[in-house]
């Protein structure tokens, strides 16, 4: 049991943000295609988050056109060069799968408030 242990730890990274379901991210995507490699954006909102240690996967939803788009990212992937944490979310569940569901501004997400951004009233 030590053995799968000391596996995961070799995959996990460090330097990855802090995200959870609600937040949007553009996750930098490596694609190869032949022998040329480039790097693919998906931004989107976090419907979910599953797994842990280096079986950790999160969903991404974005809307392409009227259509919503969902990819799943193994966090630990070596093909993901970098993921920026565009927005927080302010949401009460840990998966949004009803966001599926909603159309237009009904599926839009409030932006949590954070210490910095907050008016000092004088």
């Amino acid at each position: 049991m030590d053995k799968i242990k000391l596996v995961e730890q070799t995959v996990v990274r460090e330097g990855l943000p802090e995200f959870k379901a609600g937040d949007t991210v553009n996750v930098h995507y490596r694609v190869r295609e032949g022998e040329k490699e480039r790097i693919q954006q998906y931004e989107g909102v976090v419907i979910n988050e599953r797994g842990s240690g280096a079986n950790k996967t999160f969903i991404v939803r974005k809307m392409s056109g009227s259509v919503g788009v969902e990819r799943i990212f193994p966090l630990y992937s070596p093909f993901i060069a970098k993921i920026d944490v565009k927005k927080r979310g302010k949401v009460r569940r840990s998966k949004l799968f009803y966001l599926r569901d909603l159309r237009g501004k009904a599926a839009r997400i409030k932006e949590k408030e954070s210490v910095n951004t907050k008016k000092k009233k004088d």
